[in-house]
């Protein structure tokens, strides 16, 4: 890009809160906005600190920090639990930080052009809408947009999935439970526009309240979910933005060379948040490979607690973590947590995958995956060495789900999610400037 755009100068804060998940989308879109002469400024929880400033984009820290979060078994455990997972992040993990929040946020926006967010960026709606900062939306998976007509699985119960025929007339109704349920959740949200003389809202925080009147972008793949009628009528659908280069983990020349010694192996990933409450999940998943006959390659992240007990043999690589862009497109099949950040890279590879959801947007993920007819899910309370050769085996046996993933694969390759939002940033930009000089 030469830099003589609408993005060229304005400064562009990308706000986002949690897992590799959440904060590698919005990398890119930094990095894309710095390819348009923009000036990006990643706003975010402290432990991220490193690694934005190491790119060379400007970082701006947002409580809360969650410093020591990722490495405690405790805290993981409850954030990632099926049942419990969601409210415990947002009531005990963010909310109770939001005035902090709002402070941070309101000091990196200042002289920003644009405000970018997250849906857990609660501060976020509420600056924009006491400043008049432009603010654009972004939903990272389709659990966001919370539609009755592709409803999204509950993570509390994810065999409500079952209903999904039953269509808008039963989840209309129920979307209006959860929303009942969630107002309980979010009484700091309201407490914190009444202390800023904001007017009462009827939209609900965890629901149309995260979406911009403004702007919505859904960053996302159209694979795993197409635009609805009662999507926001601002809403624009890019396609995943990519970046997994994290600094001073690159790939190692072993694994290439482990990679080029024989056939395609079993991934075996968590991510980078439920990989710090992984359970059996490797030993299990090893003995699976084992089974089958097939090489494998364990991510087992930091923990030291999910490396194998014993030797492995030349079959198996052990490492914390690779970029997934090098090594899933050399993998047979990927079997995960379903996280959305993991999920597109999978379908981005164009490989077959067994998902074992945790929580929070993941069972719905995996779901959608299943309907591609590219994949299997196995409950995590049942994942074993045998739930997980019975998912496999006619994965990588079946000739044509392969070609069917790499069909995805290139549908996904094609969309280009980061530069597509910096479009649409480019045309609201355009489109604002036009509509002063006619005022």
């Amino acid at each position: 890009m030469d830099g003589t755009g609408a993005l060229a100068g304005k400064r562009v804060v990308l706000a986002t809160f949690g897992s590799l998940g959440d904060l590698h989308p919005f990398l890119a879109l930094a990095k894309a906005v710095e390819s348009r002469g923009g000036v990006p400024v990643i706003a975010t929880s402290g432990q991220h600190r490193e690694r934005v400033e190491r790119l060379g984009i400007t970082f701006a820290p947002v409580r809360p920090h969650f410093e020591g979060v990722e490495t405690d078994p405790e805290v993981m455990r409850r954030a990632m639990d099926l049942k419990t997972g969601g409210k415990y992040v947002i009531t005990e993990l963010i909310l109770p930080h939001l005035r902090a929040s709002f402070e941070d946020l309101s000091a990196a926006v200042e002289n920003a052009d644009l405000l970018v967010t997250q849906a857990m960026v609660f501060a976020g709606p509420l600056i924009a809408e006491r400043t008049g900062l432009p603010w654009t939306s972004v939903a990272l998976s389709p659990l966001s947009m919370f539609s009755k007509f592709d409803p999204p699985i509950p993570p509390p119960a994810p065999w409500l999935g079952r209903l999904r025929p039953l269509g808008p007339a039963f989840w209309g109704p129920f979307h209006g439970l959860i929303r009942r349920i969630a107002r309980s959740w979010t009484e700091p949200i309201r407490a914190l526009r009444r202390e800023l003389g904001l007017p009462p809202s009827t939209a609900e925080p965890l629901m149309e309240g995260t979406h911009s009147p403004r702007r919505v972008i859904a960053l996302f793949s159209s694979v795993l979910g197409t635009p609805q009628p009662d999507w926001p009528a601002q809403t624009v659908q890019t396609g995943f933005a990519f970046f997994d280069d994290s600094p001073g983990q690159g790939f190692d020349p072993a694994l290439d060379a482990f990679l080029d010694a024989g056939s395609p192996p079993l991934v075996f990933t968590l991510g980078s948040a439920a990989v710090m409450d992984a359970g059996r999940f490797y030993e299990e998943g090893l003995a699976a490979a084992r089974a089958l006959g097939r090489r494998a390659v364990l991510l087992v992240g930091r923990d030291p607690r999910n490396r194998p007990a014993g030797p492995t043999g030349d079959s198996v690589y052990v490492a914390e973590y690779v970029p997934y862009s090098a090594l899933f497109p050399r993998a047979a099949a990927i079997v995960h947590q379903g996280g959305v950040g993991t999920t597109g890279q999978a379908l981005r590879a164009g490989r077959p995958m067994v998902i074992v959801p945790w929580s929070h947007d993941q069972p719905d993920n995996a779901e959608r995956v299943r309907r591609l007819g590219i994949g299997a899910v196995v409950p995590r309370k049942r994942f074993n060495a045998s739930s997980a050769v019975r998912a496999l085996r006619p994965l990588l046996d079946d000739t044509a789900v392969g070609a069917r993933a790499e069909e995805i694969g290139r549908r996904v390759r094609s969309e280009g999610g980061g530069e597509a939002a910096c479009d649409v940033f480019e045309r609201d930009f355009a489109a604002s400037r036009a509509s002063l000089a006619r005022g």
